[in-house]
């Protein structure tokens, strides 16, 4: 009876070994456009958690699925998430700024807002090259990690004086990795500020 502690201490190292190894992936956003294009997006749940449960809720109701992105400037950012498509809507609520220390490097994901730090809702953006005069101002949620190039494409689009595109490329759908991802209902702010 004495040995049985020694049998069974590997099977615990085993065991504990196996569930160190099965380590959860974080979060990933896959950006669908009607053309076939896509660019997937690395999200950063612990630098902005609220942000983030706000976007995967948006996008798991199917909020984004229609949508264009509206502007567009080379070298600068592309904009979508506006249902309106026009820069001035979004999905009924803002949300908390939860400015955080990611820089706006190429291919941050980052909430648009008004000049309230509080009004950002449903629209983001995502960087084309570093925008150092971005960091700390508005909440950065995310990375492109795949795709880059199609943002790119996107910011060459011919536009107007406004910069929308004359023919702005559509979200299909975005889907949210892992399928099975539980994060909490976002904090909201009702109605949204401006």
């Amino acid at each position: 009876m004495k040995l049985l502690p020694f049998l069974l201490l590997p099977l615990i190292g085993f065991a504990l070994t196996s569930s160190c190894k099965r380590r959860v992936s974080p979060p990933t956003a896959v950006i669908h456009l009607e053309d076939g294009r896509k660019l997937s997006i690395l999200l950063y749940v612990e630098k902005a958690p609220n942000t983030v449960a706000s976007f995967v809720s948006l996008a798991r109701k199917g909020f984004y699925n229609g949508l264009i992105f509206h502007r567009v400037v080379p070298g600068f950012v592309v904009q979508g998430g506006d249902p309106l498509g026009t820069g001035e809507g979004g999905p009924g609520y803002s949300l908390k700024a939860e400015f955080n220390d990611i820089p706006y490097d190429e291919g941050v994901l980052g909430m648009a807002r008004t000049q309230d730090p509080d009004s950002a809702g449903s629209q983001f953006f995502i960087t084309l090259s570093r925008k150092a005069y971005l960091d700390g101002q508005y909440t950065a949620f995310g990375k492109v990690v795949e795709g880059m190039e199609v943002a790119h494409a996107i910011a060459s689009l011919p536009r107007d004086s406004q910069n929308r595109p004359e023919k702005p490329p559509k979200i299909l759908d975005i889907q949210i990795l892992p399928e099975g991802l539980e994060l909490p209902q976002p904090q909201t702010i009702v109605p949204p500020r401006e």
